[in-house]
């Protein structure tokens, strides 16, 4: 299992990671990318507790998102099922889980302050954290892809799935943008990838 493990995150922490899957008896699958989730948690009804992580992670949003979902496993077994899945019982399991890791041997110096300031008070998503999601992208494999927050107003784009919208205006935290076929109004997250089309 450590081997398996050992490509998707940083060296220094291949041990600290294998020790909490053992302890909390996690059944780790490493799958082919979900454009929705980065990562899920599931307990099985004969009990085992099973994690699946996007492979296509860089090694910094793998780590961080296995913890995530382990923090989601703790916070459960230790305050039952009735505890909201952001709430504050795995806001504070996440940060106790997430700050050993905290360390310039396992992240990069420059994402460390960021990750400081975002784990005073955890998101749902690191996605939701621009700063943070736009330090942790310059880790992936090149691609062609933009965050809507930084194409321009009136951008053509194209999503995942071959939908093509315009970008809109800003709504509080999300952007409206139309769907160019139908002409319905989505709302999307800054940090959504988009695939920016000519103008």
């Amino acid at each position: 299992m450590k081997d398996k493990l050992a490509p998707y995150i940083p060296e220094h922490a291949l041990d600290s990671v294998f020790e909490l899957i053992k302890r909390n008896r996690v059944h780790l699958k490493i799958v082919n990318e979900r454009v929705t989730r980065h990562g899920d948690y599931r307990k099985h009804p004969d009990g085992y507790h099973q994690i699946t992580v996007n492979a296509s992670l860089n090694k910094y949003r793998f780590l961080m998102t296995l913890i995530h979902e382990i923090a989601h496993l703790v916070a459960f077994e230790k305050y039952g099922r009735n505890i909201k899945p952001h709430g504050d019982e795995w806001k504070n399991t996440f940060q106790r889980l997430m700050v050993p890791f905290l360390r310039p041997e396992i992240f990069p110096n420059q994402l460390l302050p960021l990750l400081a300031r975002h784990f005073r008070n955890p998101k749902a998503s690191s996605d939701t954290d621009a700063t943070l999601a736009l330090a942790l992208k310059q880790f992936d494999p090149a691609n062609d892809k933009n965050y809507i927050f930084e194409i321009p107003y009136g951008s053509i784009f194209r999503i995942h799935n071959g939908r093509i919208f315009k970008k809109g205006a800003q709504r509080i935290k999300r952007f409206e943008c139309m769907e160019l076929s139908s002409g319905r109004v989505y709302l999307f997250n800054p940090n959504a990838e988009v695939e920016l089309l000519p103008g």
